[in-house]
């Protein structure tokens, strides 16, 4: 899943929404403005099938793509996770990732492999756009997360909100494509569309790893926001 944020039914029908979810490479084009990611290390965790990782190389970084076979078991990600050398990354990204939630062991542990200027970045589906109704049970939680006084910005990461656009090639495309993805409620978003696309809007939740007080001190906090 970590391509795409939804599970799709088969591996074609992924490679066709791969082909039509921001055509115009917004979500790339962020990450590497926010993790400078030109020619440092980057781990990429849940690392899909490959798309992103290529995409980011493209961009410059030097990736380290970590696979879970199972993202669901988070006692094997964690595991997985612990395998990786601490301290040598300059950025740590999860794409869509179920386990990159706030306050998690999968966040705590993400961030012990980056460098003591590093940032962690996990991406998520902002909650407020035309492709919010093919998972409504996502939309409150994702909503909230992007609160000012919510789980990711109350515990110090920015967020930065990139307007992007499923991209068909006609209405009738469109609907064939959310019909075999989503069922029924792929259709119901199809047939209330006017033009061939859909505003899709992606939230990159990020923060720089967190510095240790110095002895006597309180630890320091890190500001909210958007950004």
């Amino acid at each position: 899943m970590p391509d795409l944020s939804a599970a799709l039914p088969t591996t074609d029908l992924e490679a066709a929404f791969l082909r039509v979810v921001d055509v115009e490479g917004k979500l790339i084009a962020a990450l590497r403005d926010l993790a400078e990611i030109g020619g440092r290390r980057v781990i990429l965790l849940d690392s899909g099938g490959g798309v992103r990782e290529r995409q980011l190389a493209e961009a410059g970084a030097d990736v380290t793509a970590v696979a879970f076979p199972d993202p669901q078991d988070e006692r094997a990600v964690r595991a997985r996770i612990a395998e990786l050398p601490a301290g040598e990354a300059d950025a740590v990204i999860a794409m869509w990732s179920q386990l990159a939630v706030p306050g998690s062991a999968f966040v705590a542990e993400a961030e012990r492999l980056l460098r003591p200027d590093g940032r962690l970045l996990l991406v998520h589906d902002y909650g407020r756009d035309d492709v919010w109704s093919l998972w409504p049970e996502r939309q409150a939680r994702q909503v909230e997360w992007s609160q000012r006084r919510g789980p990711f910005l109350g515990a110090g990461f920015r967020v930065r909100v990139i307007h992007c656009w499923w991209t068909f090639e006609s209405i009738e495309q469109a609907r064939d494509l959310l019909a075999a993805g989503f069922g029924e409620l792929g259709i119901g978003l199809a047939d209330g569309m006017k033009r061939p696309r859909l505003e899709y809007q992606v939230a990159i939740y990020h923060r720089p790893v967190p510095t240790p007080p110095r002895d006597g001190e309180a630890p320091r906090e890190v500001s909210a926001g958007i950004g």
